[in-house]
């Protein structure tokens, strides 16, 4: 079989339905839609999550807790990943970005104690946890909260 014999599946690929295109194509008129009622109407239609007047499921299940709009999205990484930096590298937020080792800044970096750090560095963050300041003292670097 070579590129140009490629073709889709039998009955895989369905033409849409062209409404409204006269009674000769058998969606004239109305359009598929039937004469009257409220799915026949422009705008008509029930909201999501409507059930014709039951409790809708949202409002039977049980909520429980709350969600914190002002909370702040911090991104952490562990000390362990830092060692991909040569010793005396100053390390910031927009450094861990441009290498890959962080996806994205949300509200801050918060640096943590788990694994090990060999280099010594400088790292600025917006937080981090006693055991990470520790390791990075102890492996001569420095650190600087932003």
């Amino acid at each position: 079989m070579k590129l140009h014999e490629l073709k889709p599946a039998v009955g895989s690929r369905k033409a849409s339905k062209r409404v409204g295109r006269g009674t000769g194509s058998g969606l004239g008129k109305t359009a598929g839609r039937g004469q009257n009622g409220q799915n026949s109407r422009s705008g008509g239609g029930v909201r999501p999550g409507f059930e014709g007047g039951q409790m809708p499921l949202f409002r039977r299940i049980p909520k429980r807790g709350f969600t914190n709009i002002f909370a702040k999205k911090i991104t952490a990484i562990n000390i362990d990943r830092l060692n991909v930096f040569e010793n005396g590298t100053e390390v910031t937020p927009e450094l861990l970005l441009e290498k890959g080792i962080i996806g994205k800044v949300n509200d801050g970096v918060k640096i943590l104690g788990n694994g090990e750090l060999t280099k010594s560095l400088t790292i600025k963050a917006s937080q981090f946890s006693k055991a990470a300041v520790e390791k990075i003292e102890a492996a001569g670097g420095k650190v600087e909260v932003i």
